[in-house]
C-alpha cells in the first residue's frame, strides 16, 4: 500500500512537470525558444525548478531606440538557465539565471554572459482563468562580457493568461540593450530592441 501510495505521489509531482515552447512575434519582431524541465530527465531535481532552453531573435532595426539601418542589425542567438521556486504561500515564485549569448551586429562579434533575476506572481483569479505576470532582468558587467561585448542589459514584462490548459497566451515587452568595447559612435552602447509583442507558450 505505502509503496503504491508512493508511487501515485511520484506520478502526480511528475505530471505538473513540463517542457515548454514558446514564439513571441509583433509586425517586425520573431522569437523562438524551449525551456527542458531538468527534473523529467534527473529525479535528484525537483520538477518545475529548474531548466535549460535555448532561444533565436530575429529583430528590426525599426524597433531600435536608435533608429538603426536596416541592414546592421543581425539575429541573436542564446542559451539559458534557470532555477525559480515558490515563495511565501506559493503565489510568488523567484528564480536566478544565466544566458549565454551571441550576435554578430554592427560588423562586430556581440557574447556575454548575462546572470539575472525573475519574478512571476500569480494573480488570484482561479475561478476565471489561470494568470500570472513576470518580470525579470538580466546583466552582463565588463568581466563576463566576450568578443568586442563591454557590457549586456535585458529586462521583460508580461502578463500571461492560460486560455488552454497547457496553452498560455502573453502580451509582453523587452528591452536588450548592447555595449562594445570599440564603437564608431560616441556613444558605445546600442539599443537592439525595445519592443512590444504577444506570445503563445504550449507546455509539454
Amino acid at each position: 500500500m505505502l509503496k503504491k501510495l508512493t508511487l501515485l505521489t511520484a506520478s502526480a509531482v511528475a505530471s505538473m512537470a513540463m517542457h515548454s515552447a514558446e514564439l513571441n512575434i509583433n509586425d517586425k519582431d520573431l522569437e523562438i525558444g524551449a525551456k527542458f524541465d531538468v527534473g523529467q530527465f534527473n529525479q535528484n531535481v525537483e520538477p518545475d525548478t529548474m531548466f535549460i532552453g535555448a532561444s533565436f531573435f530575429s529583430p528590426d532595426a525599426t524597433n531600435s531606440l536608435d533608429n538603426l539601418s536596416a541592414t546592421s542589425i543581425d539575429p541573436y542567438f542564446e542559451g539559458n538557465f534557470l532555477i525559480m521556486r515558490p515563495v511565501g504561500n506559493g503565489s510568488v515564485r523567484l528564480g536566478f539565471g544565466v544566458k549565454l549569448n551571441y550576435t554578430k551586429s554592427f560588423a562586430q562579434d556581440f557574447s556575454a554572459l548575462p546572470l539575472g533575476l525573475e519574478l512571476a506572481y500569480t494573480i488570484p483569479a482561479e475561478k476565471l482563468v489561470p494568470m500570472y505576470v513576470q518580470a525579470s532582468v538580466y546583466y552582463a558587467p565588463q568581466v563576463l562580457s566576450f568578443l568586442d561585448a563591454k557590457n549586456y542589459l535585458e529586462y521583460r514584462l508580461y502578463y500571461n493568461v492560460e486560455m488552454i490548459e497547457n496553452v498560455t497566451l502573453k502580451v509582453g515587452y523587452r528591452r536588450m540593450d548592447l555595449s562594445y568595447e570599440t564603437f564608431s559612435s560616441s556613444n558605445d552602447t546600442v539599443n537592439y530592441n525595445s519592443s512590444f509583442y504577444f506570445g503563445v507558450k504550449v507546455d509539454f
